[in-house]
């Protein structure tokens, strides 16, 4: 079994809700780092896969958001999720490293405030 994967499914067991989100976002940022080399290899197959699994993870970071207990701190999550998979969404038909890159950029701070 990949080292990777049983580290992944250790992590999830033992994690917080808050550390479950900050797992999706790791999951997002690899996602993304590895549609922007599917890219620069010109693997049109390869970045479709990793750009639709990183929008599959946002609809699981959405579906976790309480909108009823999250108030302002959901609904601004919630716009940041549609913008981050519209922007994916963008990438994915230009085949745009420069937007996959400031997707990466925006997770990064954001995950840092969720860590």
């Amino acid at each position: 079994m990949d080292a990777r994967l049983s580290y992944r499914e250790a992590a999830v067991r033992g994690a917080s809700q808050t550390g479950l989100v900050v797992l999706l976002y790791e999951q997002l940022l690899d996602d993304l780092q590895r549609a922007m080399q599917a890219i620069e290899q010109n693997n049109i197959e390869l970045r479709t896969k990793e750009i639709n699994h990183a929008v599959s993870v946002i609809g699981y970071l959405q579906d976790g958001l309480d909108m009823a207990r999250g108030g302002a701190a959901a609904r601004n999550l919630e716009r940041f999720y549609e913008h981050l998979r519209g922007r994916l969404l963008e990438a994915q038909g230009k085949a745009s490293k420069e937007i996959l890159a400031q997707q990466i950029t925006d997770l990064l701070e954001l995950r840092a405030a969720w860590a």
